[in-house]
């Protein structure tokens, strides 16, 4: 039996629906998603099998115009995931069309694209018409000599299946790279934090900016076969510990309970899972901070 093995890097804007389709391929949820773009800080590798076939996901930040030292760290990585991959797979959301960010894309892929496969994956087609959608293959065609193009939905799962089956077909002829039922490379205290930070930014997305981030300090194993998570949230200011924590705890005690259950059913026992809230100025400036995100701090330099 030939099998075959290699990555896969998904890239586009933010929120264009890169973590939703490798939570879709792999059938897990491995990569946080939310409503709030710039989320997946981290390039979360999600591992799917089809066939004879392992493909490993990487999940890269959104691609935009960086702002700060975090922005440029996460640009940094989306880039690094699309040089290091077999095959590339840019995500265009149909109804928004080629923005300038898609513009941006397009011009880094003529030198990230040599000597690799690059697919186009139009998504969210259920929001737009036939002739819209031709009209906008024709134009991104036009643009880069994508090997393939797919019209998917990643959220109701339209043609996600054909796009798994030719990603199976054109990956190198390799022995897996994972065992069968491993379906992410990230350390399980990572998986927990982007858990937890997931929840914060559910409930929080009014009020709160994306200057928090979230750290597993400890994990413990416990004889009754439970585990122990202790957890903290690091926030930029003393005002926005006072939103975390929300009125007499109640924010924090559903996110904390939010947090549990999905950790619980990830892991498929109990957690008892506690967190605290830690204010730090500077977290922003902190390498450690960086490394805990799986992100490389030098990339954030100006």
């Amino acid at each position: 039996m030939t099998t075959r093995a290699g990555f896969v890097a998904l890239i586009g804007e933010p929120n264009a629906g890169k973590s939703t389709l490798t939570n879709r391929m792999v059938g897990a949820k491995v990569s946080i998603v939310t409503h709030k773009v710039q989320t997946t800080r981290a390039r979360i590798r999600g591992v799917a099998i089809e066939g004879d076939s392992q493909i490993v996901f990487v999940d890269t930040p959104g691609l935009f115009t960086p702002r700060r030292r975090l922005d440029r760290a996460m640009v940094a990585a989306a880039w690094s995931g699309a040089a290091d991959a077999d095959i590339v797979v840019l995500l265009v959301e149909a109804h928004r069309g080629v923005t300038a960010g898609v513009e941006s894309i397009l011009e880094g892929l003529e030198d990230i694209g040599k000597g690799r496969r690059v697919a186009l994956a139009i998504n969210k087609i259920d929001r737009v018409k036939s002739d819209v959608l031709l009209a906008l293959t024709e134009d991104l065609n036009a643009r880069f000599a994508f090997e393939e193009t797919f019209m998917i939905s990643a959220e109701k799962g339209y043609g996600c299946d054909d796009l798994k089956k030719w990603l199976a077909e054109q990956l190198p002829e390799e022995p897996w790279l994972y065992p069968e039922d491993q379906i992410a490379d990230l350390p399980l205290r990572m998986i927990a934090a982007e858990m937890t930070r997931e929840k914060l930014t559910l409930r929080l997305h009014q009020e709160l900016p994306y200057q928090l981030t979230v750290e597993t300090e400890n994990w413990e194993e416990r004889k009754d076969g439970t585990a122990r998570i202790d957890q903290v949230v690091y926030v930029a200011r003393d005002g926005h510990k006072g939103i975390v924590l929300g009125n007499k705890g109640e924010s924090i005690k559903a996110i904390s309970k939010a947090a549990r259950e999905e950790l619980e059913e990830f892991l498929g026992r109990r957690v008892h899972l506690f967190l605290q809230v830690k204010v730090r100025e500077k977290w922003l400036e902190e390498a450690a901070r960086y490394s805990e995100m799986g992100l490389d701090f030098r990339d954030g330099n100006g």
